[in-house]
């Protein structure tokens, strides 16, 4: 039986309308995302002596590379059959549909082309600092899904229990907060284990502690969400959860190279 407790969430996700222009809670939380993210990186350019004149091209890369990957991925990922036979679907970004693993792919992408004209900012380098930003970006990103009503949980009778009157009036888990709040907790996480090694942070160190935490949370998460692809709903495990493993173990390997980088850092100082 439900509880009587539950929260009854029915926000607008406009903020307002004006003739054609409209600003809504997930726009704004993309927004938030990249100007945040752009005075961070600006301060460990600052801090390690980078130029600032490459900044601009940093956020383009990194705008180009999140929304097109994030893009693509939920198109190929999550719904293949109906993308693919209706291709134009795929630019109407407008209705929705970004993956967090897509996004990750886009994202590095990007950086290998951002970093190739750019012999003092080595590839591992400037990830290991991206992923302090986009680990904050997901804690904003999943806000603006929890305005939308989307990415909801499964029913549940636990006393923070959501209705999302927009869905149905079913209590489900808040699996939007959830991960809002993990990725929070692992930007605090990253940015204190930079701000205390700074250009001493061993290559690799913040991507695979990003990758290992962000997507080890990512398969716990997927066990009380509804899952998305419209496909594999038989398997043990939902498509995001499979997609996590790799990004995972690839973490594990940059976190036990990095340990090894240090511990040969530490014997000849």
């Amino acid at each position: 039986m439900f509880g009587i407790a539950q929260i009854h969430w029915s926000a607008d996700p406009e903020i307002f309308r004006v003739g054609p222009v409209v600003l809504r809670w997930y726009s704004l939380c993309f927004l938030i995302t990249f100007l945040l993210g752009y005075f961070i990186i600006r301060r460990m350019f600052r801090l390690e002596g980078k130029s600032a004149k490459d900044l601009d091209s940093l956020v383009n890369h990194m705008v180009l590379g999140t929304l097109i990957g994030a893009r693509l991925g939920h198109c190929l990922f999550y719904d293949p059959a109906f993308y693919l036979t209706n291709p134009i679907e795929i630019f109407k970004i407008w209705r929705g549909g970004l993956a967090s693993h897509g996004a990750a792919i886009g994202i590095f992408g990007a950086l290998y082309m951002y970093v190739r004209s750019r012999q003092d900012q080595p590839y591992l380098w400037i990830l290991d600092r991206i992923v302090v930003t986009v680990a904050l970006g997901g804690f904003f990103i999943r806000i603006g899904n929890f305005f939308n009503s989307e990415i909801y949980g499964t029913p549940t009778d636990l006393p923070w229990a959501i209705v999302f009157s927009s869905v149905d009036t079913v209590p489900r888990h808040p699996a939007q907060l959830y991960e809002s709040l993990a990725y929070g907790l692992i930007f605090l996480l990253l940015y204190a284990v930079y701000t205390r090694k700074r250009d001493r942070t061993p290559s690799g160190m913040l991507l695979g502690l990003f990758l290992v935490t962000v997507f080890s949370f990512r398969v716990v998460v997927e066990f009380v969400k509804v899952r998305q692809a419209a496909y594999g709903h038989g398997f043990p495990l939902s498509v995001g959860q499979w997609l996590s493993v790799p990004l995972i173990i690839l973490g594990i390997v940059l976190l036990v190279n990095a340990s090894g980088k240090n511990r040969s850092t530490a014997s000849t100082t």
